[in-house]
């Protein structure tokens, strides 16, 4: 069912680091052609920090767990790419259809292949107005029961946040900061919700893999919380009003539903002039870094891939 690039299949039997990477960023998430720049800027940081990166996505009904230079070029290229959660996957790969992975999808997939680490930039979680609609990401369940450390700068600052930390301390998904004792602001490196607990170095972060695992608990996910460094944040003040703005504008123009995410993440770069999307990177670019430290810790600590 699965499919692995030959540099995963090297390090799952040698029992290297490996970093899960989603691909939905790069095709969906940037324009083109620099997504596709982005993409290998990515791979290439994960191998710096002595790890094997393992970019995951669905091609022609075939789940593949790391791509060659091919299958970058086409989720990178190819505008009909589909966007799949993991409901998706059973009716993409039965139909042969193509896509790229969400962060549920990704992060289902990578633990079925046995990876460990994954890195993305914001999850999902409770949207704004959740009382009334009842709309969160499939993202928060699916890490309720899925045996996976997530690298990621918090939740998009477009969501309810303190609704979300609720929603996962009720799933049973354990939080930590990575450096703080703030839960960050995807955007921005707080976002005035307390974290319980702080690590500061990605071996004590692979120590709460180990004890997880020692505990033998029901199979749930580890998200490490790492912030964006305050010099590459978004400005707070230009946040806050723009994001206002786009709760009015998508209030006003009845923007409902899935197509909420994208109008208000589109509203933002238009209206900080790109500077949501380069605080963006900047988050997807240290959270990948910390991954890879964090995967070379939990290999280094003889942990070795199911």
């Amino acid at each position: 069912m699965l499919k692995f690039s030959d540099d995963v299949i090297i390090a799952l039997e040698t029992g290297a680091p490996i970093v899960a990477l989603e691909s939905t960023i790069i095709s969906h998430g940037l324009p083109r052609p620099r997504n596709h720049a982005v993409a290998l800027e990515l791979e290439a940081a994960v191998r710096e920090a002595g790890a094997v990166p393992a970019t995951i996505a669905v091609l022609d009904g075939v789940p593949c767990i790391g791509l060659d230079r091919k299958g970058l070029e086409r989720i990178a290229g190819d505008e009909g790419m589909r966007k799949l959660g993991h409901r998706d996957l059973p009716v993409a790969v039965a139909t042969g259809a193509s896509g790229a992975t969400t962060v549920s999808a990704t992060a289902y997939l990578a633990a079925r292949a046995g990876l460990r680490v994954f890195a993305t930039g914001g999850l999902g979680g409770v949207h704004r107005g959740w009382t009334d609609e009842q709309d969160e990401s499939a993202d928060l369940r699916l890490l309720a029961g899925t045996r996976i450390t997530v690298v990621c700068a918090g939740v998009k600052s477009i969501l309810d946040v303190p609704a979300t930390l609720q929603r996962l301390e009720t799933l049973g998904v354990t939080v930590v900061g990575y450096g703080t004792t703030e839960f960050p602001g995807f955007y921005l490196s707080g976002s005035g919700q307390p974290v319980d607990w702080t690590v500061r170095t990605p071996d004590e972060a692979a120590c709460v893999m180990a004890a997880q695992d020692d505990l033998d608990g029901p199979p749930s996910a580890v998200i490490l919380a790492n912030p964006v460094p305050e010099h590459e944040q978004l400005d707070p003040a230009l946040h806050d009003r723009v994001l206002a703005e786009a709760l009015a504008a998508a209030e006003r123009e009845g923007v409902t539903g899935q197509a909420v995410t994208p109008f208000l993440l589109g509203h933002l770069v238009e209206h900080t002039g790109g500077a949501s999307l380069e605080a963006n990177l900047a988050a997807v670019r240290g959270n990948v870094r910390l991954a890879a430290q964090v995967a070379v810790a939990w290999t280094e600590r003889g942990a070795h891939h199911i």
